[in-house]
């Protein structure tokens, strides 16, 4: 289950037996992650069955990621899923680029400016 999206799942709520399923492993993984990983499962039913939202199955898709396709120890998925997430800034080329190009709609807008 590598390539799950918030737009692969539509409904807004799942039960423990379909996120086993779609993740393919046991619904005792799931709630044995969902205590070690501290989660907090906002929706039950009336019968007290966990419901899980989208949100929740995305986080479980780290999870899965990390320690059964990537190898990492629970300890070291926790570690990860802790660190701040790095946002890829863009290079000096891509800054440069970007200058040039609002430079030169700043300067067709100032022509546009001074034609009226």
């Amino acid at each position: 289950m590598t390539d799950l999206s918030e737009k692969d799942l539509k409904k807004l709520y799942y039960s423990i037996g379909e996120v086993s399923t779609l993740f393919n492993v046991n619904a005792s993984l799931i709630r044995f992650w969902e205590k070690e990983f501290a989660f907090n499962i906002s929706k039950k039913n009336k019968k007290g069955n966990r419901l899980f939202s989208v949100k929740d199955i995305l986080h479980f898709n780290k999870i899965y990621q990390l320690v059964k396709e990537q190898g990492y120890t629970l300890d070291g998925a926790k570690k990860v899923l802790s660190e701040p997430q790095e946002i890829e800034t863009p290079s000096h080329f891509d800054k440069l680029s970007l200058i040039s190009n609002l430079e030169e709609i700043k300067a067709k807008l100032l022509r546009l400016k001074e034609s009226k």
